[in-house]
């Protein structure tokens, strides 16, 4: 069993996503629809406390590569998935960059997000 950290500012989505980890992988996730929030709690985290972080990234306050870079700098590697409906090259190669576990395309495939999101933080341990 691990925990996630999920951040989306669609709370539709974001229900849809935490239903799909806590049902497809017993996951214990802290769901987040504020992303400035998330950033507070983010960075109280560690490894042993937090296996994944699943950001979208377009979001007021923060965007998903804002928390990435937060995460990095407080010395937070755990596995990061990047949310996007439209991948900018700029924002993947900087996500890249800064260690970006992987990213998922919207519209989400719930299956799909379980699978990568079990994949990535097993990779993590």
């Amino acid at each position: 069993m691990f925990s996630v950290a999920v951040i989306e500012d669609d709370v539709i989505t974001l229900d849809l996503i935490t239903d799909a980890l806590e049902t497809r992988l017993s996951a214990t996730v802290y769901p987040f629809s504020r992303s400035k929030i998330a950033r507070e709690f983010l960075l109280q985290q560690t490894p042993d406390t937090l296996q994944l972080i699943i950001s979208d990234q377009v979001m007021k306050e923060y965007d998903g590569l804002s928390l990435l870079k937060a995460c990095r700098s407080a010395n937070l590697l755990v596995p990061f998935l990047l949310i996007t409906g439209d991948p900018v090259k700029e924002v993947v190669m900087e996500a890249r960059k800064l260690g970006v576990s992987g990213f998922l395309a919207k519209p989400l495939n719930m299956e799909a997000l379980a699978e990568k999101a079990k994949a990535v933080a097993l990779a993590g341990r």
